[in-house]
């Protein structure tokens, strides 16, 4: 991936926040892929997110006033509606087709804001990555909703997750078990159009420590499946089941415990990535010392992470042209930046950079 050029793929659904982040009647303001975006609920109803500049001095909407489904820029007064159109300008009543900002579209699904940031006559509403267990109500996650913000480049994330191998070093004591969780597991991996699915089984092996935090008493040991699946531009779906010796996926699932868990990277900058999450569970859906338990185990798993990756970020960044060396192991990220670096490369042709001078500029 060439970063002395725009390195994002727009044209997808990207996470912009959780609902709950968007307060009735206030402005949440976020960088999207290196874009000032603003998110507001406006009075139908609807969630409305505008490029958070005004089109006259470039002055921040999150500083206007929000009045029905418009937001007004509090610098000198222009008034813009959902779809970014400017419908009054007070003391004048010429109104310019170029008086606009960029709309944003914007849906909501499972609790999360998903935004399109490309082409907006391209934004499919069905190509949402909706994770139904968000929706479901015998699924239980997070009492808050799970944020985290990583100085890194989302792609470095995208790595460790699709690489498992590394829970046997990072996460011996909270997510792996083991280190023979690197050597001893069996990997499946698919390619798919848009990322790739894996299966990662490993048999007769002690209980992962977060597990057996909340199943204290359960099968020891246990064979164990991560069933993950990583699609563009960021997201990633995984199940994890957990049962007694022998069990199998297509036959008797006694004693079988299964979570599913998903989480979503947003570039904020090349350089800096929104990392949502959820971790779930349909047993004892209501103890809440259990949910309490998994995130806590999680956070402790993604801060462990979160050491590796930043500091890989300030190498690369610091220390000249790196050339690395794979593993067979990287076989599910090669692909994947693959897809991604196509898919980035038909996008540069079909929607060429603007490179005309701005007249009158700022600044």
């Amino acid at each position: 991936m060439s970063m002395s050029e725009d390195p994002f793929v727009e044209n997808c659904w990207y996470v912009a926040a959780w609902a709950s982040d968007i307060k009735e009647g206030d402005k949440f303001k976020r960088v999207l892929l290196e874009k000032p975006v603003v998110i507001f609920k406006g009075e139908s109803g609807r969630y409305i997110a505008l490029e958070d500049r005004c089109c006259h001095r470039g002055a921040p909407l999150a500083l206007g006033r929000i009045e029905g489904d418009c937001l007004r820029c509090m610098y000198h007064g222009m008034k813009y509606d959902h779809n970014g159109i400017c419908v009054e300008i007070p003391g004048q009543d010429k109104i310019s087709d170029v008086h606009r900002v960029h709309s944003y579209p914007i849906e909501e699904r499972g609790g999360l804001l998903w935004i399109w940031m490309g082409d907006p006559d391209l934004a499919d509403q069905q190509k949402i990555l909706d994770f139904p267990y968000l929706s479901d109500p015998d699924w239980k996650g997070h009492t808050e909703r799970s944020y985290l913000h990583y100085d890194a480049n989302w792609m470095l994330i995208v790595d460790n997750l699709a690489d498992f191998s590394h829970l046997a070093f990072v996460h011996t004591n909270t997510l792996g078990g083991s280190e023979d969780y690197a050597s001893e597991s069996k990997e499946t991996v698919y390619k798919l159009e848009d990322g790739f699915r894996m299966e990662r089984w490993h048999l007769r092996s002690a209980p992962a420590p977060f597990h057996k935090k909340v199943f204290p008493n359960g099968p020891d040991p246990v064979d164990r499946i991560n069933d993950v699946t990583i699609r563009i531009p960021g997201v990633m779906f995984m199940e994890t089941s957990f049962g007694p010796v022998g069990w199998n996926p297509e036959g008797d699932r006694e004693g079988v415990i299964k979570y599913a868990n998903c989480q979503f990277m947003t570039p904020e900058t090349r350089s800096t990535t929104h990392f949502f999450w959820d971790y779930l569970h349909n047993y004892d859906s209501n103890i809440e010392d259990i949910s309490a338990s998994l995130k806590a185990s999680l956070v402790a798993g993604f801060m462990e992470d979160k050491i590796f990756i930043e500091e890989q970020q300030k190498y690369l960044t610091q220390y000249g042209r790196f050339q690395p060396r794979g593993l067979a192991s990287d076989r599910a990220l090669a692909h994947y930046r693959n897809v991604w670096n196509k898919r980035l490369e038909a996008e540069r042709l079909a929607y060429p950079s603007d490179n005309s001078p701005i007249k009158n500029a700022i600044l």
